[in-house]
C-alpha cells in the first residue's frame, strides 16, 4: 500500500499538481478542453499551478494572477467542473492525508463552485 503524506512542501505541491494533471490529460471529457480548445502549454502551465496551489496551501504568495479570466472563453459546464473536482479529490485521496489535504479539497470545491457561478452569470 502506498504511504500517504501530509502536504508540507513545494515538492508535495508538485506531486499533487503533476499527478492531478496527468489524470486530466488522460480524461476523455477534460483533455479535449485543456489540449484542443485552451491549447494549454504544459511546460508553463504546471509551474503556474505549482505557484497557485503553493500560495493557497503553504501561504508563500508565489502566485500572481486571476485564474478565472482564462476560463471565461472555454466551453465548460457543471459536468466539467464535477469531473475536475472528482479527479482532484481522487488525487488527494491517493497521495495525501491530514489537515492540508482536507483544506486542498475544500478549496478546490470552493473554486469550482465560484467559477461555475460566475460563468453562469456571464452567459445570461
Amino acid at each position: 500500500m502506498k504511504s500517504l503524506r501530509n502536504i508540507e512542501s513545494r515538492e508535495d505541491i508538485k506531486l499533487l499538481v503533476d499527478t492531478f494533471y496527468a489524470k486530466v490529460n488522460r480524461d476523455p471529457l477534460l483533455s479535449p478542453v485543456f489540449n484542443d480548445v485552451a491549447k494549454v502549454h504544459w511546460e508553463s502551465h504546471l509551474p503556474t499551478m505549482y505557484n497557485f496551489w503553493s500560495s493557497m496551501l503553504l501561504g508563500d504568495f508565489s502566485y500572481q494572477g486571476n485564474p478565472f479570466l482564462k476560463h471565461i472563453p472555454l466551453p465548460i459546464e457543471k459536468l466539467h467542473f464535477d469531473r475536475w473536482l472528482h479527479l482532484f479529490d481522487e488525487t488527494i485521496h491517493e497521495n495525501f492525508i491530514g489537515e492540508k489535504a482536507e483544506e486542498a479539497k475544500k478549496r478546490a470545491g470552493s473554486i469550482a463552485a465560484m467559477f461555475q457561478h460566475k460563468l453562469a452569470h456571464l452567459k445570461q
